[in-house]
């Protein structure tokens, strides 16, 4: 059987012109949908003087008003609905953590446009109809367990999906079922190669991961390869946008993350005034959805900081826009000591350490008002805090506290791992 190389050839290589055709045409489709369907999105285009016809050329993206998180929370938890609730299929929500939850939900045109965007990232990385792939993000309300069976059911997979926890036996399955390929966060990569020091097991035969749902650095993506010996692919969507892979993945060229284009428009703009930029300079992510029935995004603001690395056409053959790996977002900018950085140039400082593993913790402690931060790692025999301290001096501009802590001893989950940590002194 002939390997295949894309998911959806004609897609993911169309031309630029027949892009922007498509484009347009999903973007006038998704305004008058909007309009017609739902209250709130009536009344928000008309209060921008908006309506269908305005949208002639797609430069008229631009008349249109953004739409901000907070836009999902006050409207929890169905109240943007376009269709009628008898055609829902499937919710997702996000954790609600830092306020209302926000709401997914899946007509059966959206769960297929779901599970076509995930089969053409899982093909893009290599995997085959037939190969074995192990689902380890939790199956339930989080979008990320069934993002990945979608995608490999529509891709002809043999799904594995084991969900989070219980690593010992998750290797074992990855050894019994010959798992080709790994759906997860890339944390828990890192509590996989744990295990398997612990235990002095030999590799399962993995050859495929594919991370999502954190930023990770270079740094950090070379340790899980080299160590688990596997190709690492970056995985990109929210669960506003539809979840896990809507809006891409990087291919094995390693040159930004590939947007599908015939799904999504994507902006960059000044985080603070909105204004478009132009390629290559660093703004915040915005995503226009165009097809997508029950809930579709009309700019949608991410808060995710990148930039377009390029519209040419890839090594790996397609043409769809490419954007930098997510740098951070917004709001997870820190500034201690006059110095702005974010938690992903801490970790790639450490990772260029030898001896410090992947375990790490920010901390920010307030004192009366005043911003410190600790760095606590953990590390192999021989790392000293001194060398911790330089290197991340070097990096940052300042030296940070921060203790040295042996392997196995900072608390840490078998998912999504927490990083940043806010503490009041008293």
């Amino acid at each position: 059987m002939k390997k295949l190389q894309y998911w959806n050839e004609r897609m993911e290589t169309l031309s630029r012109d027949e892009l922007a055709a498509m484009q347009l045409k999903g973007l006038q489709w998704t305004v008058k949908h909007a309009w017609a369907n739902s209250e709130f999105y009536h009344r928000r285009l008309s209060e921008a003087n908006i309506e269908p016809g305005d949208i002639r050329d797609l430069d008229n993206i631009r008349d249109l008003p953004f739409l901000t998180k907070d836009d999902f929370r006050d409207q929890y938890p169905l109240n943007m609905l376009c269709m009628p609730r008898s055609s829902i299929r499937e919710m997702h929500m996000s954790s609600g953590s830092t306020g209302a939850a926000i709401v997914m939900a899946y007509t059966e045109a959206d769960l297929a446009q779901w599970a076509e965007c995930m089969a053409r990232c899982q093909i893009m990385a290599g995997l085959q109809p037939g190969d074995a792939i192990q689902v380890t993000p939790t199956f339930g309300l989080f979008n990320g367990g069934f993002g990945f069976y979608h995608g490999a059911r529509r891709a002809g997979l043999f799904t594995i999906p084991t969900s989070s926890g219980n690593t010992a036996r998750q290797i074992k399955l990855m050894r019994d079922f010959k798992v080709r390929g790994i759906g997860s966060v890339v944390s828990y990569a890192t509590r996989i190669i744990e295990m398997l020091d612990e235990k002095g097991l030999d590799l399962p035969d993995l050859e495929i991961g594919i991370f999502g749902a954190e930023t990770f650095s270079d740094e950090m993506r070379k340790r899980v390869e080299t160590r688990l010996g596997i190709k690492a692919f970056d995985i990109y969507g929210m669960t506003e946008t539809g979840g896990v892979g809507t809006t891409g993945m990087d291919c094995e060229a390693r040159c930004g993350i590939h947007v599908w284009e015939d799904q999504y428009i994507t902006e960059i703009v000044d985080p603070e005034t909105g204004a478009p930029l132009p390629d290559g300079a660093v703004g915040e992510v915005v995503f226009t959805s165009l097809t997508r029935e029950a809930i579709p995004v009309i700019r949608y603001r991410t808060r995710d900081l990148t930039r377009v690395v390029s519209r040419e056409r890839c090594a790996c053959g397609r043409t769809s826009l490419r954007i930098d790996r997510i740098e951070g977002r917004c709001d997870d900018m820190l500034i201690v000591k006059g110095v702005n950085f974010f938690p992903k140039q801490v970790e790639q400082a450490l990772m260029e350490i030898p001896g410090v593993l992947p375990e790490y913790q920010i901390i920010l402690e307030n004192d009366h008002g005043v911003t410190d931060i600790r760095i606590n790692v953990e590390a192999e025999e021989g790392v000293t805090g001194y060398m911790v301290e330089k290197k991340l001096k070097e990096r940052l501009g300042f030296s940070p506290k921060g203790d040295i802590f042996k392997p196995g001893t900072l608390p840490r989950g078998e998912g999504k791992a927490r990083r940043v940590f806010h503490v009041d002194k008293e």
